[in-house]
């Protein structure tokens, strides 16, 4: 694996791809750092640093925005605008014909939905900007003091937010377009990833400060780090595991005429992915029990403030999480995955499941396969998305430490590093060269 890394550099195009990326990569970590204009840039450092981490919504907007979230930078809407503009326009595909004629089209109907989701998300960031000014302007944002806003008139300040916050997302956008384009792996995923590995050295601290005597008493041992550190190992091998892991359809394809010319026929696979849905779940459970909280504490019953406060530690919040991570685990594979056009593009190309008969029978049963994929996937979702919440709520582990024991952080981190790998990879076996693994594959090497 090391010749490997090294053999990276020793490729032109791929050393100019991964310098490219790791450019672009410091100035959106240069982004997050920048404050909004008109805010008081200390007064919002000593507040964060008093607040400390949590879970929820807010840690998980956090986490993405590599702490801008919190900071009142110009990247604290992060890219998260333009990843919510396309799932809205990805299950929007599948109820509106036209964009689902131009999901067909290639890359011109391709082109034209993107174009689509960067005008969303101006929109969704204007919106959101000025909210965030308001709530800067009055004190409503995460209770942080009115007084850091340094500009009295509150429509100016609202309008230099919003451009400011505007601004920052498109440039995270074209970022993140840029790397996908110019440079290795997935850009917007990318962008992500290193936000929340930014994370990662407070993490270590506070593991490190626990760890540090006061007055001859630790907070915890050398044995609590080694148990967390295999369990971190545990955690990651079977986030590996379940993110790789696919069942192979076998398909049949009979010998067919194009033209003059009889073209063979073969067995291929289809592969069916376990976790399909992959952290779209967790981010749509996660979102919607976080208004339960919000509108209980506007209530102006005393019980309803007091269980808006208790809701999050509460077992029901675990309860409630994992079932909507199960619904939502079935309801994007229902969305997304089309088992009837499947069926039709195997059939139309001469090729049918050995036991099966073309058509109607081909899609029950990948629907009934999918179904049964779904579930196993689901209820590892759930498992590994409410383990920082127990680490957190049960054996008081610090938030930021426990984000990187399972949920959306865990997943994404490992999914994007796995196709960065296998882009990589694809690069070096090109030139001939070794790749990650010399006695086994990585998914999709050939």
């Amino acid at each position: 694996m090391l010749s490997a890394f090294v053999n990276t550099f020793k490729i032109t195009e791929l050393r100019q791809r991964i310098l490219f990326t790791f450019g672009l990569i410091f100035v959106c970590r240069l982004i997050a750092t920048v404050p909004l204009p008109g805010v008081d840039a200390l007064r919002i450092r000593e507040f964060v640093a008093s607040m400390g981490g949590g879970g929820g919504l807010t840690g998980m907007m956090d986490l993405f925005s590599g702490g801008a979230l919190l900071q009142c930078t110009i990247g604290t809407l992060g890219i998260m605008p333009y990843i919510s503009a396309s799932i809205i326009l990805q299950l929007m595909t599948a109820v509106i014909p036209h964009l689902e004629k131009l999901a067909r089209e290639g890359d011109v109907g391709r082109q034209k939905i993107t174009q689509y989701t960067r005008y969303l998300t101006v929109l969704i960031c204007a919106v959101q900007g000025i909210f965030m000014a308001v709530a800067l302007k009055t004190g409503g944002y995460f209770g942080l003091p009115a007084d850091v806003v340094r500009i009295d008139s509150i429509i100016g300040f609202s309008l230099i937010t919003m451009l400011s916050l505007v601004t920052g997302s498109l440039l995270l956008m074209w970022i993140g377009e840029q790397i996908t384009d110019r440079g290795i792996g997935n850009g917007i995923s990318l962008i992500i990833t290193v936000n929340i590995i930014s994370r990662l050295p407070f993490a270590v601290k506070t593991l490190v400060d626990k760890l540090t005597p006061v007055d001859g008493i630790a907070e915890i041992g050398v044995f609590h780090v080694a148990l967390l550190l295999a369990l971190m190992f545990f955690v990651i091998l079977g986030v590996v595991a379940i993110t790789q892991a696919q069942q192979k359809i076998p398909v049949q394809f009979a010998k067919r005429m194009v033209g003059r010319k009889m073209m063979q026929g073969g067995t291929s696979h289809l592969p069916l992915r376990v976790n399909y849905s992959g952290v779209m779940p967790i981010i749509f459970a996660s979102a919607i029990l976080a208004i339960f909280p919000m509108v209980g504490g506007k209530l102006p019953w005393q019980a309803a403030k007091e269980w808006a406060m208790s809701f999050g530690t509460s077992g029901w919040y675990m309860f409630w999480f994992g079932i909507m991570i199960l619904f939502f685990s079935y309801f994007w594979v229902a969305t997304q995955f089309n088992p009837i056009q499947i069926a039709d593009d195997l059939k139309r190309r001469g090729g049918y499941i050995p036991g099966i008969r073309p058509g109607r029978p081909t899609a029950e049963f990948l629907d009934r396969t999918m179904t049964r994929l779904t579930l196993a996937g689901a209820v590892f979702l759930t498992a590994i998305a409410v383990m920082p919440n127990i680490m957190n709520k049960q054996f008081n582990v610090d938030w930021i430490v426990a984000s990187f024991f399972g949920g959306t952080s865990l997943l994404i981190i490992v999914g994007v590093m796995l196709d960065t790998m296998r882009q990589i990879e694809s690069h070096l076996l090109m030139r001939h060269y070794d790749g990650f693994l010399k006695k086994g594959k990585m998914r999709g090497r050939r």
